[in-house]
């Protein structure tokens, strides 16, 4: 006698067998505001409220400095950093990549990937570092970008598979624009002040596959910061990427320019976000705007394709974040706002305090606020202002956004890196 199995109850058993042995719900923080690029976690049981003491797991101390996003995937949470070789604040830097373990905080390994040498480099702004650019994972590889410094592809192990120098142009206030894989091709926004261009490099041996020049722009403070996002429209990728006075969507493939948009803007730092069929995208600084732009268009789209736009409280450096129907930011100066996505109307604005620059995290139902000198404001998504907990490192300055994984927030502060999780 021969017992037939269905086939839906086969695909399940394997399915099951392919699972076995990883974590129910758990999900990587891969690069630059998680998984999607945009600040959005599935995680569940994060918590609420923590101290320098209260749920935390783990504190461990960070050699060097850097403003740079933790990274965190199948149990290893991957940061760079640059350690001073001179006297403090010196030029002279060790530009670093530290892997930890994410249950213990222990060091696994610390791998010098380039030398900065104060004579070749510009100095930087108060509130940049030298190793500022989150790295990202494709699970087998970690790619690191330190602005005009270098760009490396490490194994996970620690070991460099390549490294290149060939991403020339004279940054203002140094490095800060995180870089994106897309299909074979790293890409990385490079808006310096002389030169402003963007390039796709090989993932698999770091040469230049294409290199697209901006077009000329009037404004005298042409650098910029922004990341890029990698987005699907009518089946097609697109790879979105502010820069001064515009954003241009390019073709993966090749770099030709899909659309573009034109602003008044320079310094631009916000990644852009894509929802309901709609870029969002910050325009920087003098002073910030929020374009809400339609991607469905070809070549200058300027007057057909902006949807609304909207100068009351934008920031100048956190990126937005979308819940649901609704768009939430905060300005540099502490005040959180709620707006419709579809159509810019207000729900809510509230001066939280402090400055910011860390982009906005949504986790298990929350929204988490990092300010510059330590506090952190979760709030409950809503259409009106619900605030749920203040929580404070003391003396700690936090400008780097957050990490969330394995049921855990990794949050930097100027000298340590935490693991947060209800305890």
């Amino acid at each position: 006698m021969t017992c037939k199995v269905p086939f839906l109850l086969t695909i399940l058993l394997i399915s099951l067998l392919f699972s076995a042995g990883q974590p129910v719900g758990a999900e990587n923080w891969t690069e630059f505001r998680g998984p999607t690029g945009q600040g959005y976690s599935t995680e569940k049981n994060i918590p609420a409220r923590w101290s320098d003491t209260e749920n935390v797991r783990w504190k461990m101390a960070v050699p060097g400095i850097g403003w740079s996003s933790p990274v965190v995937f199948n149990g290893r949470v991957y940061l760079t950093t640059a350690v001073d070789q001179g006297t403090n604040n010196s030029l002279n830097q060790s530009l670093r990549v530290v892997c930890l373990d994410a249950s213990t905080g222990k060091s696994v390994w610390n791998v010098e990937v380039f030398r900065q040498d104060a004579t070749t480099t510009d100095p930087i702004h108060s509130k940049n570092s030298h190793a500022s650019a989150t790295p990202l994972t494709d699970g087998k590889h970690l790619f690191v970008h330190y602005g005009t410094l270098g760009t490396a592809c490490l194994r996970l192990d620690g070991k460099i598979v390549w490294k290149t120098r060939k991403l020339k142009y004279s940054p203002r206030h140094g490095n800060g624009e995180s870089p994106v894989l897309v299909d074979d091709m790293l890409v990385v926004s490079c808006d310096g002040a002389d030169e402003q261009f963007v390039v796709a490099l090989d993932r698999g041996t770091g040469k230049i596959r294409w290199k697209r020049l901006r077009p000329d722009v009037v404004n005298p403070s042409k650098f910029s910061f922004s990341t890029p996002l990698v987005i699907t429209v009518g089946g097609e990728k697109q790879v979105v990427c502010p820069g001064t006075d515009l954003v241009i969507a390019y073709e993966p493939a090749n770099g030709r320019e899909i659309w573009t948009v034109k602003y008044d803007g320079y310094s631009v730092v916000p990644r852009p976000i894509y929802a309901h069929g709609l870029v969002y995208v910050c325009t920087g600084w003098s002073p910030p705007n929020l374009l809400v732009i339609r991607p469905d268009g070809r070549g200058d789209v300027t007057d057909t394709h902006v949807q609304w736009t909207s100068t009351r409280n934008i920031p100048n450096t956190p990126s937005p974040l979308m819940i649901g129907n609704d768009l939430y930011f905060i300005s540099d100066r502490g005040v959180a706002s709620c707006v419709d996505a579809k159509t810019g109307t207000v729900h809510w604005q509230q001066r939280v305090g402090g400055n910011y620059s860390a982009s906005p995290v949504y986790a298990d139902g929350k929204i988490y606020f990092q300010s510059e000198d330590g506090v952190a404001t979760v709030i409950k998504p809503a259409t009106r202002y619900v605030e749920l907990a203040k929580n404070r490192f003391p003396g700690a300055r936090t400008l780097a956004s957050y990490a969330v994984a394995d049921s855990a927030i990794f949050i930097r502060t100027d000298k340590h890196l935490y693991r947060i999780e209800q305890r």
